[in-house]
């Protein structure tokens, strides 16, 4: 038997420059399951994504994902792009199994923590406050920057990348530190001068729905291991409450082992592990 991916709908050309399909999953002419492909964004068109590939209950352990997965890689491939991504959770064990076989590594972890009904208390240490238009200006091209290596994909140039991070905070921040549903905030020293700086959004993620989440957050440098980090974590927290929220998110990135540990020592979960492989 022979399983195929075919079309369920026409090539979707969005408005923000992507595109997506989707599929029906097919043994012969014998619907067994589904997906879609897209592409991750208008600044990243040559990095394809898979969402929900399903294979149904009776057809699974026959190979079935495994074969629609590769088929995937081929229509992206068509598409020109150059690498694929997928988010799969993190208590689906066989997903997991089947994106290492295949030759994914993994990138990152989307982190979650349940919020205590009060706000937790803060260090002495610091104290924040929002974050000035001046501090902003002076944060955005330094983050535009190290967001970039983030964003890098298989064919893109250093200026490229940076590029699409210029144009994805473009979009995520229409109206800069007064953009709706953001905050930016700076841990400042008792005496004076910047510890650290915090960004928190808003996003929407499998299961939860619209999240307050942490996009950025960093210790100046020259006050990093003094336990700032914690403490800007915990403001993060204070603004996710004051908004009502019940919930907070992150993304870790794979091999950032202090951060995992101090999100971990925090409370927060896993609900996702990132993967990307070069198409080749």
């Amino acid at each position: 038997m022979t399983t195929t991916l075919r079309p369920a709908q026409p090539l979707q050309q969005h408005s923000d420059g992507t595109r997506s399909r989707a599929y029906e999953v097919r043994v012969n002419s014998r619907r067994v399951g589904s997906l879609e492909l897209a592409t991750r964004s208008a600044a990243q068109p040559r990095v394809g994504v898979v969402r929900g590939l399903w294979i149904d209950e009776a057809d699974r352990g026959r190979g079935r994902g495994t074969v629609a997965a590769l088929a995937a890689e081929e229509v992206l491939r068509s598409w020109g792009c150059t690498a694929i991504a997928v988010s799969v959770p993190a208590d689906a064990a066989r997903a997991l199994r089947l994106a290492a076989a295949l030759g994914y590594r993994e990138t990152g972890r989307n982190m979650v923590k349940d919020l205590p009904a009060e706000p937790p208390g803060l260090p002495a240490d610091g104290v924040g406050r929002p974050m000035t238009a001046a501090e902003f200006d002076a944060w955005l091209e330094p983050a535009v920057v190290q967001y970039a290596a983030r964003l890098a994909a298989p064919g893109m140039t250093a200026e490229q990348g940076v590029a699409a991070s210029r144009a994805e905070h473009a979009r995520m921040l229409p109206a800069g530190p007064q953009t709706p549903g953001t905050a930016f905030l700076v841990l400042e020293a008792p005496e004076g001068g910047i510890l650290g700086t915090l960004w928190v959004g808003e996003r929407e993620l499998p299961g939860l729905g619209a999240v307050p989440y942490v996009y950025d957050v960093a210790v100046a440098p020259g006050h990093r291991g003094r336990g700032h980090g914690r403490t800007l974590m915990l403001l993060a927290e204070h603004t996710a409450l004051a908004a009502g929220a019940r919930a907070l998110a992150l993304h870790v990135a794979e091999g950032n082992t202090p951060a995992r540990g101090l999100y971990e020592s925090l409370g927060y979960r896993d609900t996702a592990v990132s993967f990307l492989k070069e198409l080749i």
